[in-house]
């Protein structure tokens, strides 16, 4: 194994220390092999928390086929130690469009079973060569972008194999979209541009799980927190919150950072650049590159130094303002950061992990279906388990007093 496989290894074994949900399945997986036969196509972050469950799937039986869902999340280290132990990766730190979408189709090649997707980019292959979809039988997706999409197919009647919603799941929102992406995405921030959030405004687009997370550790550092919303009910939820909700074109003009989480695009546009303040950093929070406008941000720009930073961008507007792009626009916490932290991953791929096994043994039809609730809550029960976390029980007086309406 040459040496940047066995960093990738190294780092690999680091993550998995704080990941005992997910050793505790390898673990069950090598003993029963549910994924025996399996060939599995994967599009993800190929980071040490997805070797952890790639091993994991590895040692159930499966035969993975790996491309990157982000080419700037991409490790190279990893990319290398995974190769050397069999696994089937295709991806590369930087590659450029062309490129990542060769990887989808060559991991769609392989004729896969099943399905690991993130942003719904898999099945969007599928749709436009539908040759591949060949024995697919279903796969699961992880990310609210992903399955909002797989919800709108599926209304329009375009989706032709069973997806299961991971992303949905009560674990995955409250531990990966609320905690991870708050955690992460402020260290991006704070590990590209040195921000002193405390004491600084700080913009939250979008109020959602993602946005409530990133709200809260913002002002847990002591940012002054401004919530941007189209939906009243979050809005009413934000401003019940202590925070201060505002139209975008008067919040962007109080901020310090400004974070998008919408899953939508066209979040911070060029009607927004006049009024941003001298040095403001924005950062993407959402899957895709589209909700800060880069090109009208380039096009408004009277000079670019790029790379000022590690993956940070200065486009200097007219009056010598900068502005501090991030990452190009791209998911902030996974391009200038390291993503979720392991323990954040541990449940979110742990769930996927039992998802397909679930599909491996079962026939769902076409269309988008929920997370077993009994594998949502083996998860939740291993994880508090770990963390040395005891529950009550409810006496048997207690059942027959829920389970009906007499008194």
């Amino acid at each position: 194994m040459d040496d940047t496989a066995e960093q990738g290894r190294r780092r690999t074994d680091f993550a998995e220390h704080a990941m005992p949900v997910l050793g505790l399945l390898r673990r069950r997986f090598a003993a029963e092999r549910p994924l025996a036969g399996v060939r599995v196509a994967a599009c993800m972050h190929v980071t040490p928390e997805t070797a952890a469950l790639a091993r994991t799937l590895v040692a159930g039986g499966a035969a993975l086929h790996l491309a990157a869902s982000n080419p700037l999340s991409t490790q190279d280290d990893v990319v290398a130690a995974l190769r050397a132990d069999g696994v089937d990766v295709h991806a590369r730190h930087g590659a450029d469009p062309a490129e990542r979408a060769r990887h989808l189709e060559a991991v769609l090649e392989a004729r896969p079973h099943l399905l690991l997707d993130d942003g719904c980019d898999l099945v969007q292959v599928l749709q436009r060569r539908p040759e591949l979809a060949e024995g697919v039988r279903g796969g699961c997706e992880e990310t609210t972008t992903g399955v909002l999409r797989l919800r709108q197919m599926a209304a329009d009647g375009a989706l032709a194999l069973a997806m299961v919603a991971v992303n949905d799941t009560a674990t995955q929102l409250l531990v990966a979209n609320r905690h991870g992406t708050g955690q992460s995405t402020l260290d991006a921030v704070v590990r590209a541009t040195g921000t002193l959030l405390a004491g600084a405004v700080l913009v939250v687009a979008g109020y959602g799980w993602c946005g409530r997370g990133i709200a809260e550790r913002a002002r847990g550092l002591g940012a002054s927190v401004v919530v941007t919303e189209v939906d009243p009910g979050r809005a009413l939820e934000a401003v019940l919150d202590g925070h201060r909700v505002l139209p975008m074109a008067e919040a962007a003009a109080l901020a310090d950072v400004v974070v998008t989480a919408t899953g939508s695009r066209d979040v911070v546009t060029a009607a927004h650049l006049p009024v941003l303040r001298d040095g403001v950093v924005l950062a993407n929070a959402g899957h895709f590159d589209v909700e800060v406008d880069v090109p009208a941000l380039a096009a408004a720009a009277v000079d670019v130094h790029l790379g000022v930073r590690p993956h940070v961008d200065a486009y200097v507007l007219p009056g010598e303002r900068r502005v501090l792009l991030l990452a190009q626009g791209r998911l902030a916490n996974l391009s200038a950061a390291d993503g979720h932290p392991p323990a954040v991953m541990d449940v979110s791929f742990a769930v996927q992990a039992l998802v397909l096994r679930h599909l491996a043994a079962t026939d769902l039809p076409p269309g988008v279906h929920d997370v077993p609730a009994e594998l949502d809550a083996e998860v939740a029960r291993t994880k508090l388990a770990a963390l040395g976390v005891r529950l009550d029980r409810l006496t048997a007086a207690q059942s027959a007093y829920l389970s009906t309406w007499r008194v």
